[in-house]
C-alpha cells in the first residue's frame, strides 16, 4: 500500500494508478460511562442478553430520557482534544428509521447543532505533519445488537437490547486521506487520543471503536470530487484498510472501461473480502430529522469548558516528539512509547527514578512489553513497578549482575513481583567481579584450550570471543564479561 495514490501496492504487486484517492471516515466509539445516555442501567460488556434494560432503553411508551451528565463530559474533552469548536448552544435531534435493534423507531442524536465543529487531527504523513480536518463531533445513543442463529435454515433473528442507550460518539472527518498510510495513521492516532483522553476503552472487539469509510477516485489533477461510496460492516482497522484496497482496485476496473462509479453503500464480506451493494443513493434513507422535543437544548459555561481544557492530557503526537527531543530517542523508539498512555507514564516515572533513558526505554521496549504480551496483560497490572525495574537496571550498570543474568532475574520479577536484589541474593546470582577469582579463571581456560591461546597469538581475533565463553561458562554466567576481556587480553600477551 505505497504513498499517496500514484501507485497501489497489493501483496509485492504494484499496479500505477492514473486516479487520486479521496477518503474520509465516520468514527463511533462508545464512551466508557457506568450507566447510560437517557437512565441508570449499567454498560458492562458481555452481560446476560437483556438484562441491562429497563422501560428507557426498552423505549416503552410514556418514559423520557434524562441526559448523562458524565457522557456529555466526555463529549466536550473528546472534541476539545480534536481541537474542536465547541457550540455553547447545542441540541438534540430525532433520526427517524426502523430497524429491528431501535427500539423506539428512531435514535436520538445530533444534527443540527452538533457538539463539536470544525477541529483537525495531525498525523504523520510523508515524514511530515497532515492535518486531517475533522467537520463534526455529535452525541447519540447506541442501538441494541441484532443475534443470528448459527444453523443456517433458522427463519428468526434474536434482539439483544443491553447495549441500546450506550452513549455514543460520532466523529466525522473531511475526505482528507489520500492514501491507505494516511487512514491507517488517522485510526490509530484518533484511537490513541481516545485512549489518553480516558472517554473510551476503543476495544474493538467489543464494538466499542468502529469505522465507516467513504471513498471516491478522480483523475490526478482533477478538483471536482468523484462519485462517493460509503462502506459499512468494517469491524477492524485491517478491515477498513483491506475493504479500501478492494475499492481502489474496484472503481479503477470501472473508470477504465468507461463506467461510472455509482454513488452507495456497500457492505464489506470479510469471508470473501470483496463488497457488495447494500442500497444506491436512489434507495437512500430519508431520516427526517426534527428536533427532540423530550430533552431540553444543552447550553455549555465557558467556565466549565475551562475546567475540561485543563484537564486534557499531552496527546500522543505531542508527547512522542518531547520525548525524541529531551529524552534523545529515535521517532521509532518514542513511537513505541506513546503507542499507549500508560507505557508512556510508566517509562516517564523509571526517568524520575533514574535518569538513563535509553537504557530504560530498551528494557520497556524489549522486556517489559514482551512480558505485557505473552501474559495479556496492561502495564497497570504488571508487577515490575518501575522502583524495581529501576532497580534491576542500577544493578547491571554498577556490575552486580550481568546483563543475561538481569534477564533471567526480570523474568522471575515479572512472576512474582520479587524485588530483584531479593532474587539475586536468594539465588546467588551476583556478579564475579572479583579479580583475582577472575584471573584464576582465565587461567584454568587457557590451560585447556591451548589451541585456542595459539590461535589468538597467530591473529585470529574470534578465538579472544571463544575464551570469552569460555570463561562464562565455567563462571555459570555469573563473571563480569567486559572485566573477563581484560585479564584475557592481559594473559594472553604474556603467555
Amino acid at each position: 500500500m505505497a504513498a499517496c495514490c500514484n501507485v497501489l501496492t497489493v501483496g509485492k504487486s504494484y499496479k500505477i494508478m492514473k486516479y487520486e484517492v479521496v477518503i474520509g471516515l465516520e468514527t463511533h466509539t462508545e464512551l466508557a460511562t457506568a450507566s447510560k445516555l437517557w437512565c441508570s442501567c449499567p454498560t458492562v460488556f458481555g452481560a446476560p442478553p437483556n438484562t441491562q434494560v429497563c422501560p428507557v432503553c426498552l423505549g416503552m411508551p410514556g418514559v423520557l430520557p434524562v441526559l448523562n451528565k458524565k457522557a456529555l463530559e466526555y463529549s466536550l474533552k473528546a472534541s476539545l482534544a480534536l481541537n474542536c469548536r465547541i457550540n455553547l448552544f447545542s441540541t438534540f435531534d430525532r433520526k427517524n428509521y426502523y430497524y429491528p435493534d431501535l427500539p423506539k423507531n428512531y435514535q436520538i442524536s445530533q444534527n443540527h447543532l452538533n457538539l463539536g465543529v470544525g477541529g483537525y487531527v495531525e498525523i504523520r504523513s510523508n515524514g511530515g505533519v497532515k492535518k486531517i480536518n475533522i467537520n463534526n463531533v455529535h452525541l447519540e445513543e447506541e442501538a441494541g445488537k441484532l443475534v443470528h442463529p448459527e444453523d443456517a435454515s433458522a427463519d428468526y433473528s434474536l434482539v439483544d437490547f443491553n447495549r441500546a442507550g450506550v452513549p455514543l460518539l460520532e466523529i466525522v472527518t473531511e475526505p482528507d486521506m489520500r492514501s491507505l498510510e494516511e487512514v491507517e495513521q488517522f485510526m490509530q492516532t484518533l484511537r490513541n487520543i481516545l485512549l489518553y483522553n480516558e472517554v473510551s476503552d476503543c476495544k474493538m472487539q467489543e464494538g466499542s471503536l468502529r469505522f465507516e469509510a467513504s471513498i471516491s477516485l478522480r483523475p490526478v489533477g482533477q478538483k471536482k470530487l468523484g462519485s462517493r461510496v460509503e462502506m459499512k460492516n468494517l469491524n477492524s482497522m485491517k478491515a477498513v484498510l483491506k475493504a479500501l484496497e478492494y475499492e481502489i482496485n474496484r472503481q479503477t476496473g470501472v473508470l477504465d472501461s468507461g463506467g461510472k462509479v455509482d454513488m452507495e453503500t456497500r457492505l464489506w464480506d470479510e469471508v470473501r473480502e470483496r463488497t457488495e451493494r447494500m442500497r444506491t443513493k436512489e434507495e437512500a434513507h430519508d431520516y427526517r430529522y426534527f428536533p427532540e422535543p423530550d430533552l431540553v437544548p444543552m447550553v455549555i459555561e465557558e467556565r466549565w469548558l475551562g475546567e475540561l481544557r485543563s484537564m486534557l492530557p499531552e496527546l500522543p503526537l505531542t508527547r512522542r516528539n518531547r520525548f525524541v527531543e529531551v529524552y534523545s530517542l529515535s521517532d521509532y523508539d518514542a513511537g513505541v512509547l506513546t503507542e499507549d498512555k500508560a507505557v508512556a507514564d510508566y517509562f516517564e516515572r523509571c526517568v524520575e527514578l533514574h535518569a538513563a533513558p535509553k537504557s530504560l526505554c530498551n528494557w520497556i521496549t524489549n522486556d517489559v512489553l514482551r512480558e505485557l504480551k505473552e501474559r495479556r496483560l496492561g502495564i497497570r497490572d504488571f508487577k515490575v513497578r518501575p522502583e524495581a525495574l529501576v532497580g534491576l537496571v542500577v544493578m547491571v550498570e554498577k556490575g552486580t549482575v550481568s546483563m543475561p543474568t538481569a534477564r533471567e532475574v526480570f523474568a522471575d520479577m515479572a512472576s512474582s513481583g520479587s524485588d530483584a536484589a531479593k532474587i539475586v541474593e536468594e539465588k546467588g546470582l551476583l556478579q564475579i567481579s572479583d579479580r583475582e577469582e577472575l584471573e584464576r579463571l582465565v587461567l584454568k581456560v587457557l590451560d585447556d584450550n591451548p589451541s585456542a591461546v595459539s590461535d589468538y597469538q597467530k591473529g585470529k581475533k574470534t578465538a579472544l570471543g571463544f575464551l570469552v565463553g569460555q570463561v562464562m561458562r565455567q563462571s555459570t554466567g555469573k563473571a563480569n564479561p567486559k572485566m573477563v576481556n581484560e585479564v584475557l587480553i592481559q594473559k594472553l600477551k604474556t603467555n
